[in-house]
């Protein structure tokens, strides 16, 4: 059986999205919830259409409202964090 991915970010397969509706996941947020697709990277514009057209295609309901999407996630050094703050003065480090 060859692997068919739905969603390229999160690496959600078509049996990861039939197992999500046959455990009763109906809507296109929940099983979003239950895969993860759409999740990742390009926040669903490469798979949201597919799998939505998948779920309804499986007895799901029709996508009436986009998924909830997320603000991108991308991971910051602490040193670049830490850059921003400008160095204390010496007396505000004493204890009080």
């Amino acid at each position: 059986m060859s692997k068919i991915i739905v969603c390229r970010c999160e690496d959600v397969t078509l049996h990861e999205l039939d197992e999500a509706i046959a455990a009763g996941h109906r809507d296109l947020e929940s099983v979003k919830r239950f895969t993860g697709f759409g999740t990742g990277y390009c926040q669903g514009k490469q798979c949201v259409a597919l799998c939505a057209r998948m779920l309804a295609t499986r007895g799901g309901e029709a996508a009436a409202m986009p998924i909830t999407p997320r603000p991108p996630f991308h991971p910051i050094a602490v040193h670049k964090l830490a850059a921003l703050v400008e160095d204390e003065d010496e007396d505000d480090r004493r204890p009080r």
